[in-house]
């Protein structure tokens, strides 16, 4: 009979895997894919090359589970916000405050986008799963978009695709582009004043479109 692991040895094996994909998502995202080293994520994660390459492979397999894991984390969140449960208008300012905020807390999210944009996208396109990741949340905008529509507080057939684009879009230029805006407009978006701004500005753009009747 095959024996099966302790609790506590997967609690540990899930531990040591949540480590290393922390330390490989702030490694990626500070030297790209290309300057990443393993012996950095293994000094800061606390572990060793050869449990690293045990867990997940080369550093290709790393890199793939790293960019998952930055998909996983941001619709994780996503799903804490319980949108089904607002009100139409007061979901979709939600979904953009958290947006934003996710993207200028967690600077990893943008820098691996940024480099597996870099990379053609190579990656993402085999990661098995990401279609399944991504289904709840457009899911959920079509259901608060529908019903935003059936009250007569939206227009109608919004695409949730279409308009979770145009949202990221909206949160993401400022974040990524965040030293150069600062540096040509003399606008910080590290500064708690202009962040509340670009919040507001950004939910009243996407309201005032999806409220806007002919």
């Amino acid at each position: 009979m095959t024996s099966r692991p302790s609790p506590r040895r997967r609690h540990d094996a899930e531990a040591a895997r949540a480590d290393i994909l922390a330390a490989a998502l702030s490694e990626f995202a500070d030297y790209g894919y290309g300057g990443a080293r393993i012996d950095r994520i293994a000094a800061a994660s606390g572990m060793s090359k050869p449990m690293i390459y045990s867990y997940f492979g080369d550093k290709d397999d790393l890199y793939a589970a790293a960019l998952r894991e930055a998909y996983v984390q941001i619709r994780e969140g996503e799903r804490t916000l319980n949108l089904s449960n607002l009100a139409p208008s007061d979901a979709i300012r939600a979904l953009v405050e958290f947006t934003l905020d996710h993207f200028i807390e967690k600077p990893w999210f943008v820098s691996m986008l940024n480099t597996e944009n870099l990379r053609g996208g190579s990656t993402i396109r085999v990661i098995a799963d990401l279609t399944e990741i991504q289904s709840h949340l457009v899911t959920e905008i079509g259901v608060i978009l529908d019903r935003g529509a059936s009250e007569g507080a939206f227009r109608q057939a919004v695409d949730p695709v279409e308009l979770y684009i145009t949202i990221a879009s909206l949160c993401y230029f400022p974040v990524a582009n965040r030293h150069t805006l600062k540096s040509v407009f003399g606008r910080d978006l590290n500064d708690a004043a202009q962040l509340d701004l670009r919040r507001g500005l950004i939910t009243d753009m996407v309201l005032a479109w999806l409220e806007w009747r002919e």
